[in-house]
């Protein structure tokens, strides 16, 4: 995985009505293409009067697997609408089915394009993004008499504390993201005085949630 990378905040479904058409959009985190098949199965099989259950997935860091599929919906309409908003919000390793149950009302291809389009954004701003990034824990072993002076500084600096083992000293485990700690161990040595010893441990991935405006904050950049 990247160090950073955006994904759904977590699995489920959301509907919209346009035309008397139904569009439910099923969204699902995926490790696998057998995964995203057994999925769309699942969808499909829960289903059996829908009209189309299309779809499209990407998975991988690059994303270099990217799938789509009309099922049925004239050709470019549904599966790559649903493939364009995964791209757009750039969620990795994620799976969009959206099922219709046709309306009576035809839609044309610009409406078809549309209703995907609407279905799968609206589905991710109700289902929200998370962004996960690979953080290395640390283990921070200091004197009783510090504990309140580092406590206050990692409560201004933001960055939470996981765990905190009380024995003849204290330590305390954080976790850190590659660009954060070289600088983060020199602020702490200059806090303490160089009197603690530190421990890199393994690496974990967090989930931080992720707005639109972190959104616009990352375009800027």
């Amino acid at each position: 995985m990247k160090n950073e990378s955006l994904t759904i905040k977590s699995n489920g479904t959301h509907e919209i009505e346009i035309k008397k058409s139904r569009f439910l959009c099923t969204m699902a985190r995926i490790d696998n293409e057998n995964q995203a098949k057994k999925i769309i199965d699942q969808v499909t099989k829960d289903n059996p009067k829908a009209n189309h259950n299309c779809y499209a997935y990407m998975l991988g860091d690059d994303d270099h697997i990217q799938r789509e599929s009309d099922n049925g919906e004239p050709s470019g309409t549904a599966g790559v609408p649903i493939l364009e908003v995964l791209k757009m919000n750039e969620l990795h390793n994620v799976l969009a089915v959206v099922t219709r149950y046709f309306g009576g009302i035809k839609l044309g291809a610009g409406g078809l394009i549309r209703a995907y389009s609407n279905a799968t954004s609206t589905t991710i701003d109700s289902l929200g993004i998370v962004k996960l990034v690979s953080k290395q824990e640390l283990n921070l072993l200091i004197d009783y008499n510090q504990f309140d002076r580092l406590k206050y500084f990692l409560e201004n600096a933001a960055i939470p504390v996981e765990e905190t083992n009380y024995t003849d000293k204290i330590e305390l485990v954080i976790a850190v993201s590659n660009s954060e700690f070289n600088p983060l161990i020199t602020q702490i040595t200059n806090l303490l005085s160089d009197q603690f010893t530190y421990k890199k441990g393994q690496y974990k991935i967090f989930e931080v949630p992720y707005s639109r405006e972190d959104r616009q904050k990352d375009e800027r950049k």
